[in-house]
Protein backbone atom coordinates (compact mmCIF):
# COMPACT_ATOMS: atom_id res chain seq x y z
CA UNK A 1 0.00 0.00 0.00
CA UNK A 2 0.92 3.50 -1.22
CA UNK A 3 0.80 5.03 2.79
CA UNK A 4 3.05 1.83 3.87
CA UNK A 5 5.60 2.53 1.36
CA UNK A 6 5.70 6.10 2.19
CA UNK A 7 6.22 5.84 5.80
CA UNK A 8 8.74 3.01 4.85
CA UNK A 9 10.53 5.91 2.60
CA UNK A 10 10.75 8.44 5.72
CA UNK A 11 12.22 6.25 7.67
CA UNK A 12 14.88 4.92 5.52
CA UNK A 13 15.91 8.73 5.30
CA UNK A 14 15.78 8.90 9.07
CA UNK A 15 18.08 6.02 9.62
CA UNK A 16 20.57 6.49 6.85
CA UNK A 17 20.27 10.76 6.83
CA UNK A 18 20.70 10.87 3.02
CA UNK A 19 19.90 8.50 0.01
CA UNK A 20 19.83 8.63 -3.98
CA UNK A 21 16.47 7.89 -5.55
CA UNK A 22 18.16 4.76 -7.17
CA UNK A 23 19.22 3.42 -3.35
CA UNK A 24 15.40 4.56 -2.08
CA UNK A 25 14.16 2.40 -4.76
CA UNK A 26 16.38 -0.76 -4.32
CA UNK A 27 15.20 -0.42 -0.95
CA UNK A 28 11.64 -0.35 -1.73
CA UNK A 29 11.17 -2.50 -4.74
CA UNK A 30 9.60 0.32 -6.67
CA UNK A 31 10.89 2.35 -9.36
CA UNK A 32 12.64 5.40 -9.28
CA UNK A 33 10.14 7.50 -11.03
CA UNK A 34 7.80 5.88 -7.85
CA UNK A 35 9.95 6.85 -5.25
CA UNK A 36 10.08 10.93 -7.04
CA UNK A 37 6.35 11.02 -6.75
CA UNK A 38 6.21 9.65 -3.33
CA UNK A 39 8.82 12.37 -2.51
CA UNK A 40 6.53 15.08 -4.03
CA UNK A 41 3.43 13.90 -1.71
CA UNK A 42 5.84 13.92 1.01
CA UNK A 43 6.58 17.56 0.46
CA UNK A 44 3.25 18.28 -0.06
CA UNK A 45 2.05 16.40 2.91
CA UNK A 46 4.59 19.18 4.85
CA UNK A 47 7.36 16.04 5.78
CA UNK A 48 10.72 18.23 5.19
CA UNK A 49 12.22 16.32 2.57
CA UNK A 50 14.93 18.09 0.73
CA UNK A 51 16.85 17.16 -2.52
CA UNK A 52 20.75 17.63 -2.86
CA UNK A 53 22.36 17.26 -6.00
CA UNK A 54 25.77 16.84 -6.93
CA UNK A 55 27.76 13.39 -7.71
CA UNK A 56 27.05 12.49 -3.39
CA UNK A 57 23.43 14.05 -3.38
CA UNK A 58 20.19 12.35 -3.14
CA UNK A 59 17.25 12.96 -0.69
CA UNK A 60 17.17 13.76 3.16
CA UNK A 61 14.98 15.24 6.06
CA UNK A 62 15.44 18.62 7.73
CA UNK A 63 17.83 18.00 10.54
CA UNK A 64 15.54 17.52 13.93
CA UNK A 65 12.30 16.23 12.09
CA UNK A 66 11.13 12.67 13.58
CA UNK A 67 8.06 10.10 13.26
CA UNK A 68 6.15 9.76 16.41
CA UNK A 69 6.82 6.22 17.61
CA UNK A 70 7.41 5.22 20.96
CA UNK A 71 7.09 3.20 23.15
CA UNK A 72 9.68 0.08 22.84
CA UNK A 73 13.13 0.09 25.10
CA UNK A 74 16.31 -1.48 24.50
CA UNK A 75 15.56 -4.96 24.98
CA UNK A 76 12.27 -5.01 23.39
CA UNK A 77 13.71 -3.80 20.33
CA UNK A 78 16.01 -6.45 20.28
CA UNK A 79 13.82 -9.19 20.52
CA UNK A 80 11.82 -8.00 17.47
CA UNK A 81 15.01 -7.44 15.56
CA UNK A 82 16.33 -10.87 16.20
CA UNK A 83 12.70 -12.18 15.75
CA UNK A 84 12.94 -10.60 12.49
CA UNK A 85 16.05 -12.37 11.44
CA UNK A 86 14.43 -15.89 10.99
CA UNK A 87 13.14 -16.71 7.57
CA UNK A 88 9.52 -17.35 8.82
CA UNK A 89 8.08 -14.29 7.33
CA UNK A 90 9.56 -14.81 3.92
CA UNK A 91 8.00 -18.44 4.24
CA UNK A 92 4.19 -16.85 4.46
CA UNK A 93 5.16 -14.01 2.11
CA UNK A 94 5.47 -11.54 4.05
CA UNK A 95 9.18 -10.50 3.51
CA UNK A 96 8.55 -6.95 2.43
CA UNK A 97 6.26 -6.19 5.63
CA UNK A 98 8.78 -7.53 8.07
CA UNK A 99 11.08 -4.92 6.69
CA UNK A 100 9.31 -2.33 7.12
CA UNK A 101 8.27 -3.15 10.54
CA UNK A 102 12.04 -3.64 11.35
CA UNK A 103 12.54 -0.13 10.06
CA UNK A 104 9.92 1.10 12.34
CA UNK A 105 11.09 -0.85 15.69
CA UNK A 106 15.08 0.86 14.92
CA UNK A 107 13.36 4.31 14.40
CA UNK A 108 11.14 3.85 18.17
CA UNK A 109 14.33 3.73 19.76
CA UNK A 110 15.94 7.01 21.88
CA UNK A 111 18.84 7.50 19.51
CA UNK A 112 21.10 6.73 22.13
CA UNK A 113 19.62 2.44 21.60
CA UNK A 114 19.73 2.88 17.99
CA UNK A 115 23.05 1.72 16.84
CA UNK A 116 23.06 -0.42 19.92
CA UNK A 117 20.11 -2.60 19.25
CA UNK A 118 20.68 -2.82 15.23
CA UNK A 119 24.29 -3.50 15.78
CA UNK A 120 23.49 -6.51 18.17
CA UNK A 121 20.99 -7.65 16.01
CA UNK A 122 23.31 -7.84 13.32
CA UNK A 123 25.78 -10.03 15.46
CA UNK A 124 22.91 -13.10 15.70
CA UNK A 125 22.32 -15.17 13.12
CA UNK A 126 19.79 -17.51 13.51
CA UNK A 127 18.75 -20.35 10.81
CA UNK A 128 21.77 -19.82 8.25
CA UNK A 129 21.19 -20.85 4.64
CA UNK A 130 24.55 -23.28 4.45
CA UNK A 131 26.16 -25.68 7.14
CA UNK A 132 29.23 -25.22 8.04
CA UNK A 133 30.50 -27.88 4.72
CA UNK A 134 29.46 -25.16 2.66
CA UNK A 135 26.16 -26.79 1.66
CA UNK A 136 23.02 -25.09 1.11
CA UNK A 137 20.52 -25.72 3.59
CA UNK A 138 17.56 -27.17 1.55
CA UNK A 139 14.32 -25.11 1.08
CA UNK A 140 10.77 -25.20 -0.62
CA UNK A 141 9.31 -21.80 -2.11
CA UNK A 142 6.07 -21.72 -2.76
CA UNK A 143 4.92 -18.83 -5.04
CA UNK A 144 3.92 -15.32 -3.23
CA UNK A 145 0.31 -15.17 -4.64
CA UNK A 146 -0.65 -18.68 -3.86
CA UNK A 147 0.97 -18.04 0.06
CA UNK A 148 -0.75 -14.63 -0.39
CA UNK A 149 -4.38 -15.92 -0.59
CA UNK A 150 -3.68 -19.17 2.54
CA UNK A 151 -2.72 -16.08 4.79
CA UNK A 152 -5.88 -14.12 4.06
CA UNK A 153 -8.29 -17.45 4.16
CA UNK A 154 -6.13 -18.30 7.78
CA UNK A 155 -6.40 -15.05 9.25
CA UNK A 156 -9.72 -14.36 8.16
CA UNK A 157 -11.21 -17.53 9.51
CA UNK A 158 -12.50 -18.74 6.05
CA UNK A 159 -12.79 -21.71 3.95
CA UNK A 160 -10.03 -22.49 1.45
CA UNK A 161 -10.19 -24.46 -1.84
CA UNK A 162 -6.47 -25.55 -3.20
CA UNK A 163 -4.90 -27.91 -5.95
CA UNK A 164 -2.67 -29.92 -4.48
CA UNK A 165 -0.07 -32.32 -5.07
CA UNK A 166 0.59 -34.84 -2.31
CA UNK A 167 3.72 -37.02 -2.94
CA UNK A 168 3.20 -39.68 -5.80
CA UNK A 169 -0.06 -38.53 -7.07
CA UNK A 170 -1.70 -36.72 -9.28
CA UNK A 171 -2.99 -32.51 -8.30
CA UNK A 172 -6.51 -32.73 -6.70
CA UNK A 173 -8.55 -29.87 -5.58
CA UNK A 174 -9.67 -29.57 -1.80
CA UNK A 175 -11.79 -27.76 0.16
CA UNK A 176 -10.50 -27.44 3.54
CA UNK A 177 -10.75 -25.57 7.24
CA UNK A 178 -7.53 -23.61 8.10
CA UNK A 179 -6.30 -23.85 10.94
CA UNK A 180 -3.21 -21.85 10.88
CA UNK A 181 0.26 -21.89 9.18
CA UNK A 182 3.93 -23.44 10.92
CA UNK A 183 7.50 -22.77 9.38
CA UNK A 184 9.87 -25.40 10.22
CA UNK A 185 13.64 -25.06 8.71
CA UNK A 186 12.35 -23.43 6.27
CA UNK A 187 9.15 -25.14 4.98
CA UNK A 188 5.75 -24.02 5.19
CA UNK A 189 2.89 -26.02 5.97
CA UNK A 190 -0.85 -25.20 6.37
CA UNK A 191 -2.36 -26.92 9.43
CA UNK A 192 -6.56 -27.64 8.28
CA UNK A 193 -9.33 -29.71 8.91
CA UNK A 194 -10.94 -31.96 6.06
CA UNK A 195 -14.80 -33.14 6.66
CA UNK A 196 -13.41 -32.82 10.02
CA UNK A 197 -10.20 -35.04 9.95
CA UNK A 198 -6.49 -33.17 10.54
CA UNK A 199 -4.45 -32.57 7.80
CA UNK A 200 -1.18 -31.18 7.02
CA UNK A 201 -0.30 -29.80 3.56
CA UNK A 202 3.26 -28.05 2.54
CA UNK A 203 2.85 -24.65 1.07
CA UNK A 204 5.09 -25.81 -2.05
CA UNK A 205 2.48 -28.47 -3.10
CA UNK A 206 -0.04 -25.94 -3.39
CA UNK A 207 -0.33 -25.36 -7.15
CA UNK A 208 -3.42 -23.19 -6.78
CA UNK A 209 -5.32 -21.52 -4.01
CA UNK A 210 -8.84 -20.21 -3.29
CA UNK A 211 -10.10 -18.40 -0.04
CA UNK A 212 -14.00 -18.83 0.03
CA UNK A 213 -16.41 -16.82 0.96
CA UNK A 214 -18.10 -19.07 3.80
CA UNK A 215 -16.71 -19.18 7.36
CA UNK A 216 -14.21 -22.15 8.46
CA UNK A 217 -15.51 -25.25 10.70
CA UNK A 218 -13.03 -24.47 13.61
CA UNK A 219 -12.61 -23.96 17.11
CA UNK A 220 -11.92 -19.75 18.02
CA UNK A 221 -8.67 -20.64 19.44
CA UNK A 222 -6.02 -22.64 18.99
CA UNK A 223 -2.60 -23.79 20.69
CA UNK A 224 -0.68 -24.22 17.10
CA UNK A 225 2.34 -25.35 18.76
CA UNK A 226 0.28 -28.23 20.66
CA UNK A 227 -1.06 -28.88 17.67
CA UNK A 228 1.78 -29.08 15.47
CA UNK A 229 3.67 -31.52 18.22
CA UNK A 230 0.57 -33.83 17.89
CA UNK A 231 0.43 -33.96 14.23
CA UNK A 232 4.63 -34.62 14.27
CA UNK A 233 3.76 -37.05 16.72
CA UNK A 234 1.69 -38.67 14.74
CA UNK A 235 3.71 -38.91 11.74
CA UNK A 236 6.56 -40.35 13.27
CA UNK A 237 4.35 -43.35 14.64
CA UNK A 238 2.68 -44.11 11.92
CA UNK A 239 3.04 -44.98 8.24
CA UNK A 240 5.38 -48.45 7.37
CA UNK A 241 8.00 -47.47 9.52
CA UNK A 242 11.85 -49.56 9.73
CA UNK A 243 14.08 -50.03 12.43
CA UNK A 244 17.81 -50.18 10.82
CA UNK A 245 20.72 -51.02 12.90
CA UNK A 246 24.02 -48.72 11.44
CA UNK A 247 27.29 -48.48 12.03
CA UNK A 248 28.31 -44.54 11.58
CA UNK A 249 31.37 -42.42 11.46
CA UNK A 250 31.25 -40.27 14.65
CA UNK A 251 31.47 -36.97 12.70
CA UNK A 252 28.67 -38.30 10.17
CA UNK A 253 26.11 -38.95 13.71
CA UNK A 254 24.05 -35.32 13.33
CA UNK A 255 23.68 -36.06 9.32
CA UNK A 256 21.93 -39.50 10.57
CA UNK A 257 19.86 -38.08 13.61
CA UNK A 258 18.79 -35.53 11.22
CA UNK A 259 17.39 -37.48 9.01
CA UNK A 260 15.87 -40.50 10.94
CA UNK A 261 12.49 -40.12 12.74
CA UNK A 262 14.27 -41.37 16.04
CA UNK A 263 17.23 -42.69 17.66
CA UNK A 264 16.27 -46.12 19.83
CA UNK A 265 19.44 -47.07 20.79
CA UNK A 266 23.45 -45.82 20.26
CA UNK A 267 27.11 -47.27 21.31
CA UNK A 268 30.29 -47.16 20.63
CA UNK A 269 32.29 -49.87 18.65
CA UNK A 270 35.99 -50.63 19.91
CA UNK A 271 37.24 -49.12 16.41
CA UNK A 272 35.61 -45.92 17.42
CA UNK A 273 32.44 -46.03 14.78
CA UNK A 274 28.70 -45.57 16.47
CA UNK A 275 26.51 -48.74 16.51
CA UNK A 276 23.27 -46.81 16.45
CA UNK A 277 19.36 -48.18 15.84
CA UNK A 278 17.29 -45.70 14.30
CA UNK A 279 13.57 -45.65 12.95
CA UNK A 280 12.76 -44.42 9.75
CA UNK A 281 9.20 -43.27 7.59
CA UNK A 282 9.26 -45.91 5.54
CA UNK A 283 11.89 -48.37 3.23
CA UNK A 284 12.06 -45.72 0.74
CA UNK A 285 13.36 -43.27 3.73
CA UNK A 286 15.73 -45.64 5.22
CA UNK A 287 16.98 -46.47 1.49
CA UNK A 288 17.24 -42.73 0.74
CA UNK A 289 18.78 -41.49 4.07
CA UNK A 290 21.58 -44.40 3.83
CA UNK A 291 22.43 -43.65 0.47
CA UNK A 292 23.54 -40.05 1.54
CA UNK A 293 25.84 -40.85 4.30
CA UNK A 294 27.88 -42.91 1.46
CA UNK A 295 30.83 -45.31 3.35
CA UNK A 296 31.15 -43.33 6.13
CA UNK A 297 27.67 -45.40 7.08
CA UNK A 298 26.89 -49.65 6.75
CA UNK A 299 22.99 -50.70 7.52
CA UNK A 300 23.57 -53.67 9.57
CA UNK A 301 20.47 -54.87 9.37
CA UNK A 302 17.39 -55.46 7.88
CA UNK A 303 18.93 -57.59 5.29
CA UNK A 304 16.81 -56.06 2.46
CA UNK A 305 17.95 -52.28 2.87
CA UNK A 306 21.83 -54.00 2.78
CA UNK A 307 20.67 -55.59 -0.59
CA UNK A 308 18.53 -52.45 -1.74
CA UNK A 309 21.73 -50.42 -1.11
CA UNK A 310 24.21 -53.14 -2.88
CA UNK A 311 22.34 -53.21 -5.57
CA UNK A 312 22.19 -49.24 -6.43
CA UNK A 313 26.16 -49.32 -5.99
CA UNK A 314 26.84 -51.87 -8.04
CA UNK A 315 24.29 -50.05 -10.90
CA UNK A 316 26.07 -46.77 -10.59
CA UNK A 317 29.58 -48.60 -10.54
CA UNK A 318 28.68 -50.83 -14.04
CA UNK A 319 27.45 -47.08 -15.50
CA UNK A 320 31.04 -45.58 -14.82
CA UNK A 321 32.64 -48.42 -15.95
CA UNK A 322 31.66 -48.41 -19.08
CA UNK A 323 33.31 -45.75 -21.59
CA UNK A 324 31.74 -42.77 -22.12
Amino acid sequence: MRADRLVSLVLLLRRHGRLSATALARELEVSTRTVLRDIEALSAAGVPVYAERGRHGGFALLPGFRTELTGLNRDEALALLVAGSRRGAQAFGLGSALASAMLKVVDALPESYRGTAAGAAERLLIDPETDLLSRRLAAEEAPDAIVAEVLRAVVAGHRLRIHYAAAGQSPQWRTVDPIGLVTVRDRGYLLATRSGADRTYRLSRILAAEELAEPAQRPDRVDLDRAWQERSTRFRTGGEQVAVLVRVAPARREDLVGTALAVRAEEADPDGRLRMEVTFQDPRHAEWALWQLGTDAEALTPQWLRTALRDRATAIATRYGMPP
